[in-house]
């Protein structure tokens, strides 16, 4: 199988990071600014995760704290870190948080693995090879009507949150049969991807927030349409499910 030996190394990497998270004291939060949070279990997971894939992996990291390592714009692909998605959530003691550490190579997604330590489900993808929950078969639901479908979304600090930003919106999503703001985009789309919930969309999301999620759902069967934007390193919108889909 093509790819094994990164696929195995990042379900590792992940519950070997996952070990720290649940050793740090989650009140030891080192910012509050505007919108976003850290906390220092941000950082002392992302140095597990880094000593590991750079270690045993020649490729380029991108991670959300440090940024880039290596040349991230070659052709090589390249490693995509989230160490802690849904920092408020853990936090606030709120059990929907997980490890996201993906691999992409010229903006197309290889492999996903997000790792929901409270739950201790490991949702992996090899995308055109297949998706899994604890190592068991997931596929995407096969709900394709919006009236019928459960949407996950959420509010990530780079989106507008101005009056009309917020009513755009509120257009967008009523269409739906239910709305959930869980948390974390990663086990999000990793919820697409197992068929718990039957779409997603966010605005403006950075790229390690959605990388292994995106790669689970097309992984799992799913459709997904990125908008990128002319920063790098987040999309201006990202769409998941079935109920997206434009034959």
């Amino acid at each position: 199988m093509k790819w094994h030996n990164d696929f195995e190394l990042a379900k590792q990497t992940a519950r070997t990071a996952a070990g720290t998270l649940q050793a740090v004291n989650r009140n030891d939060i080192l910012n509050l600014a505007g919108r976003d949070i850290k906390h220092r279990a941000d950082l002392e997971t992302e140095k597990i995760i880094f000593n590991i894939l750079g270690k045993n992996s020649e490729y380029p990291l991108l991670t959300e704290e440090s940024g880039q390592h290596g040349n991230v714009h070659t052709d090589s692909p390249v490693w995509i870190i989230d160490p802690l998605d849904g920092t408020l959530n853990y936090t606030r003691g709120i059990g929907f948080c997980c490890v996201s550490i993906a691999l992409w190579q010229r903006d197309k997604p290889i492999l996903g693995v997000v790792f929901d330590f409270n739950r201790e489900e490991l949702f992996s993808g090899l995308v055109g090879q297949g998706a899994w929950c604890n190592e068991k078969p997931i596929v995407v639901s096969n709900i394709e009507c919006p009236a019928k479908a459960v949407l996950t979304t959420g509010f990530p600090v780079n989106r507008d949150f101005s009056s009309g930003a917020i009513k755009d919106f509120l257009v967008q999503v009523q269409q739906f049969k239910k709305i959930r703001l869980l948390g974390s985009a990663a086990l999000s789309l990793a919820y697409v991807a197992c068929g718990r919930v039957d779409a997603y969309t966010e605005e403006d999301i950075m790229l390690w927030d959605v990388a292994a999620g995106i790669a689970l759902v097309k992984a799992a069967g799913g459709f997904v349409l990125v908008n990128d934007s002319k920063h790098k390193q987040w999309a201006k919108n990202v769409w998941a499910g079935k109920v997206f889909r434009k034959e």
